[in-house]
């Protein structure tokens, strides 16, 4: 009897060829398992066409940035309620200090007006900005107030401090106010400068 010859109908039969003393039967896959990968190729297929060619759907890169995205919001809106407490707290972190004072220092930026220590002037020479390391504000020495100031810009726009939030956004905004506090001590006397606008004019809503 021809051993390779099944001895019923539902008896897989051995094929004729032998790689290395292994025999293969010749039976059909089941049935499950065909229908589950001819699905797959299906899903495949249609999963390519309605991404790569159609546009359909969000790549794993756009979703994370909306996600990062959202988060930046939603840090920002905390910021917006942020108090002098908190940013005097911020003043005494190194890691937010030595953000802020990067910011700070980047050519073009703070230092340009301000100096590098905070005096406004730079080798005897009287720099455009305040001098920030001193008790003297014009427009509150209030960590809030300098906050504010530093996102919203002077009140004098046509002579003052440009807004930096749309530039530099609330995070490092922060740092930057961090970096001026840590020049100062929590609860020192706040001195109205000589030039400072009128108390109660429209134009004081911050410091230098």
């Amino acid at each position: 009897m021809d051993p390779n010859k099944p001895t019923s109908s539902n008896e897989p039969k051995l094929r004729d060829h032998v790689y290395d003393g292994i025999q293969e039967y010749d039976q059909k896959l089941p049935n499950w398992w065909l229908f589950t990968l001819y699905i797959a190729i299906v899903w495949f297929v249609l999963h390519w066409v309605c991404y790569y060619q159609l546009g359909f759907g969000s790549s794993d890169t756009a979703v994370i940035d909306q996600a990062m995205a959202e988060m930046q919001v939603a840090r920002d809106k905390q910021m917006e309620t942020i108090t002098d407490k908190q940013l005097w707290e911020l003043s005494r972190d190194p890691k937010a200090v030595a953000a802020g004072k990067a910011t700070f220092m980047t050519p073009g930026m703070c230092v340009t007006c301000h100096g590098p220590d905070l005096s406004a002037t730079l080798a005897g020479v009287k720099l455009p900005g305040q001098p920030l390391n001193d008790l003297e504000w014009k427009y509150g020495g209030n960590p809030v107030e300098i906050f504010k100031i530093v996102r919203k810009g002077s009140p004098d726009v046509t002579k003052g401090m440009v807004a930096w939030e749309t530039m530099l956004g609330m995070q490092r905004v922060s740092e930057v106010v961090a970096f001026v506090l840590s020049h100062h001590k929590e609860g020192e006397p706040i001195k109205r400068a000589p030039d400072a606008p009128p108390v109660g004019d429209a134009a004081v809503p911050a410091p230098k």
